[in-house]
């Protein structure tokens, strides 16, 4: 089991990546034995992985942190590096090596104050492995004072530190950063890819694995969850039954309540366990006596933490959101293929007879509309919208068409 398996339907990539690699080796081991570095290598200081949502950027960040921090004896026969079992590929993947740091966020951005600190670990060397690698998996999420923070860093990197920056497209990250690092696109999954994965190494049930894999598109962790959560599938289930619900206004609007408190349940138990967690430990480090009391000086902490604890409720909500919303655009496009008599494979197989339904109640101008809708909505919600006053737009535009 190499380091690559679970990157799905990537081989350019992973060649390119397995690649660096190589030269990434030779250089640390030219270096360490004081030799001269060999000209003409492909690794480089600063990466970006961009793809579609599912396409595995921060699966093949790791993959290529542990190919990074390979040290397999095999390597010195001419073997590639990414073994799987060492122990720098082992630590790597699993989140404990000293010096792979994998940066990811629950809250709406990352500020300067984090990006800082991030700067201040890239400056200090390798304590036990080879590079010392730092994966930033929402890159997207930077705010324009934190990308400019991490713009120093990445123009005057120390000798062995590696940048790894995961972001959704180019435009999503600082023109300035960007033209700093090695560009590499990752594209949406094969079905059948994501399916076989599923089965071989969560061992689910074929015919399960594949009908999470159509269901989302070739999106890998979405469908792991699909097949493996039955809560998952039955707010699926309850969002594609949407568009037929729609047929007045009352229902348009019961209908997008119901869909906001659905987000607004899940982000609150996702968050419950973790802001209860969260706060006792505080509490613990700041002293808190007996009774709950709290020393003098010590609101301000807690207050902020509140607000962190708020910001990342509302990213679960959102996220929920985007979700529910991301179904509803491949019901949509399934209704159209039926329109247009195209031979593309549906998502959803299992709603047939909603689709034929819609499919045989509309046109494709329509059809195209209500899915401009929905997306629509989804831009309304990037820009702060309300999310029930999104949705309620939304809903009413789904029953116009």
């Amino acid at each position: 089991m190499s380091v690559w398996d679970d990157l799905v339907g990537q081989d350019r990539v992973q060649e390119q990546l397995g690649a660096a690699a190589q030269d990434a080796d030779a250089l640390v081991t030219a270096i360490s034995a004081g030799e001269r570095v060999p000209p003409g290598s492909r690794m480089t200081h600063a990466w970006l992985f961009t793809g579609p949502p599912g396409s595995g950027r921060s699966t093949a960040a790791r993959a290529f942190a542990a190919a990074l921090q390979c040290t397999s004896p095999d390597r010195a026969l001419g073997g590639a590096p990414g073994c799987g079992f060492c122990d720098g590929c082992h630590t790597s993947l699993v989140g404990t090596h000293a010096d792979v740091d994998v940066v990811r966020t629950d809250l709406l951005s990352i500020g300067v104050k984090e990006t800082r600190e991030l700067v201040r670990r890239a400056q200090l060397s390798p304590a036990v492995g080879r590079w010392q690698v730092i994966i930033l998996e929402d890159a997207d999420r930077l705010t324009e004072g934190a990308g400019n923070v991490l713009l120093k860093a990445v123009e005057e990197p120390a000798p062995r530190t590696v940048w790894l920056l995961c972001a959704p497209s180019l435009e999503d990250v600082l023109p300035t950063i960007r033209s700093r690092c090695r560009h590499l696109t990752l594209r949406t999954p094969p079905v059948d890819a994501v399916a076989d994965v599923l089965i071989r190494r969560d061992g689910i049930d074929p015919e399960r694995a594949a009908s999470a894999a159509r269901a989302t598109q070739g999106h890998i962790g979405r469908a792991r969850r699909l097949a493996t959560d039955e809560k998952a599938r039955a707010r699926r289930a309850a969002v594609l039954k949407l568009p037929l619900r729609v047929d007045d206004i009352g229902g348009c609007l019961k209908a997008a309540q119901e869909l906001v408190d659905t987000a607004a349940d899940d982000a609150k138990q996702v968050s419950e366990e973790v802001d209860v967690k969260e706060t006792e430990d505080m509490k613990a480090a700041l002293g808190a006596v007996a009774g709950g009391r709290m020393p003098r000086g010590t609101a301000g902490v807690m207050k902020e933490l509140e607000d962190k604890q708020k910001r990342r409720k509302t990213r679960t909500q959102r996220d929920s959101l985007d979700l529910a919303l991301t179904d509803l655009t491949g019901f949509y496009r399934d209704v159209l293929a039926l329109q247009l008599g195209s031979q593309i494979a549906l998502s959803n197989v299992d709603f047939r007879d909603a689709l034929d339904r819609i499919a045989r109640s509309s046109t494709p101008e329509r059809t195209l509309r209500r899915i401009e809708a929905v997306i629509a909505c989804r831009r309304a919600l990037d820009r702060n919208v309300a999310p029930l006053l999104a949705v309620e737009a939304m809903t009413m535009a789904l029953r116009a068409g």
